[in-house]
């Protein structure tokens, strides 16, 4: 009962602290952020690379998801994307133009072991070697995550992936042969990318590789329990976050100096209402989907919430793994784009229906309040623009975890893929630059006048690129993409929008 008046108490005391934020203003520029503080954009190895069958690299789940007929809104795939594989030195040379100074990207496993483990592929190592050299010749950091969903196909086959704790061990194999090969050069590590994200969409509910889910009488899933195996996933997922971080930190550390984190991708919630159970329900909510990850890290056990409300299907950590995963990070990755409402789940009908992880949290989290969304839309059914989230998903950190380290590791907003617009119209995005600008303004906030601790901000994305089931729809990218013509890169307005606020000191 204590913690459960202490979540509340402290989500009250965020939500006193944003009254009292002011409007931010702009214009703004990097020469108002601290000394140090990193700009860059972000990718991933599958949305972006291509060349799958090319150089000795293996099957991962998100082929064999892209390729089964129905599971993405365009029924299109990732063999080719953007081919950066093959275009990395005019996609550095992009970033470069731009004045950014990091450029996080995801490793491939299958490509350094195209069967989850066993013979490193040479080939492999050399490309990555290639790029990282490649943008340290430029004067660009490179910002490696280790998972970014592409299981190699092969775990899965062999042992169910993420369900099995044999994962830990080829994961931790995995991250220490990056760390060989690439350590000397790369000084940040994102052991994971949002694996709230990969528990749920594809344990949960189904839609994402491997597809797996129980709800709703199996329409959409072959196999799975939607009410057990989010959770296993997510424990096995921090219990080999916790083993990479004390390998590096014992074996590489010294003599690398390099930093370790996670990237997690979080919503922030607003209550629906001033009642007690709607603010109840949204520290829920936010425990079921940050705290979830952020609490073992940082108190070495999930939140209290999902202990009482989960019972034995949430799995416990021993003595042994909380010492291992507590503290387990330098820095804290943050995915935000959007902010939603958050409202007591009153009824028994959602817990009929799904019987999940999603309906365990009891709160019903929407975009609208009295028919009136919480903010201007984006292309994607789900990404509202909201940017005082960010300002008040800032303070939540600092006050709930004592102010760690955060780069915000994503942030951005996509447009429709239109046939119908031309090429030079679709260069015209007002829209994402305005979503940058003011993001920014009121990260900046919370960094000078909230005192809070940013480090870093990466743009999704630099390139528009294959977006997951949405495949080719979304367009998130600061580089117009021409899909119809030789993936021919163009700038939009809000690469000449970074280019003067990199490039402008005061």
């Amino acid at each position: 009962m204590w913690c459960k008046r202490a979540a509340v108490a402290l989500f009250l005391l965020v939500l006193e602290i944003e009254s009292c934020f002011t409007e931010a203003q702009g214009p703004i520029n990097s020469g108002n952020f601290p000394k140090g503080f990193v700009f860059g954009t972000a990718s991933s190895a599958y949305q972006y690379e291509g060349a799958v069958k090319v150089d000795g690299r293996g099957s991962t789940v998100w082929d064999t998801f892209a390729h089964t007929f129905g599971k993405v809104i365009d029924f299109s795939n990732a063999d080719v994307a953007v081919d950066q594989y093959h275009r990395f030195l005019e996609d550095i040379q992009l970033l470069a133009d731009m004045g950014m100074g990091a450029y996080r990207f995801s490793i491939a496993w299958s490509r350094i072991y195209p069967n989850g483990t066993g013979e490193i592929n040479k080939a492999g190592i050399d490309h990555y070697n290639n790029l990282i050299n490649a943008l340290l010749a430029k004067g660009i950091q490179p910002y490696v995550t280790l998972y970014h969903w592409d299981l190699p196909q092969a775990l899965e086959d062999r042992y169910n992936g993420w369900l099995s704790p044999q994962i830990i061990k080829d994961f931790a194999n995995y991250a220490e042969t990056c760390f060989q090969n690439f350590g000397d050069r790369v000084k940040h590590w994102i052991t994971f990318n949002e694996p709230h994200t990969f528990a749920i969409q594809g344990y949960d509910v189904g839609l994402q590789a491997p597809g797996k889910c129980s709800i709703l009488f199996h329409t959409f899933c072959r196999a799975g329990n939607s009410a057990t195996e989010p959770y296993i996933v997510a424990h096995n997922t921090l219990l080999a976050h916790g083993t990479v971080m004390d390998i590096y930190t014992k074996k590489y550390k010294a003599k690398q100096h390099g930093t370790v984190g996670i990237s997690l991708d979080v919503m922030w919630f607003v209550p629906m209402t001033n009642s007690s159970e709607d603010i109840a329900a949204t520290q829920r909510a936010l425990d079921f989907q940050f705290g979830w990850f952020m609490d073992p890290i940082f108190f070495g056990d999930y939140p209290s919430s999902m202990r009482n409300r989960v019972g034995n299907r949430l799995p416990k950590f021993s003595a042994a793994e909380a010492a291992l995963v507590k503290g387990s990070i330098d820095f804290v990755g943050i995915n935000h784009y959007t902010t939603y409402y958050a409202k007591k789940n009153s009824t028994n009908v959602v817990n009929i229906l799904l019987n999940d992880s999603l309906a365990d949290s009891g709160a019903i989290t929407l975009p609208f309040k009295d028919g009136k969304a919480i903010g201007d839309r984006a292309n994607s059914i789900w990404l509202y623009i909201v940017p005082q989230g960010i300002r008040s998903l800032m303070n939540y950190i600092k006050q709930r975890y004592g102010n760690p380290p955060v780069i915000i590791t994503e942030n951005g907003m996509d447009d429709p893929n239109n046939p119908l617009i031309s090429v030079k119209d679709a260069l015209k995005d007002q829209k994402r630059i305005q979503y940058h600008n003011d993001y920014l303004t009121n990260l900046l906030a919370s960094i000078r006048e909230d005192g809070c601790d940013v480090r870093g901000y990466f743009v999704w994305s630099l390139l528009d690129n294959w977006e997951w089931t949405a495949g080719y729809t979304s367009r998130f990218g600061l580089y117009f993409v021409d899909y119809k013509d030789n993936l021919k890169r163009y700038a939009k307005d809000s690469v000449q929008w970074f280019k003067a606020f990199l490039n402008s000191t005061v």
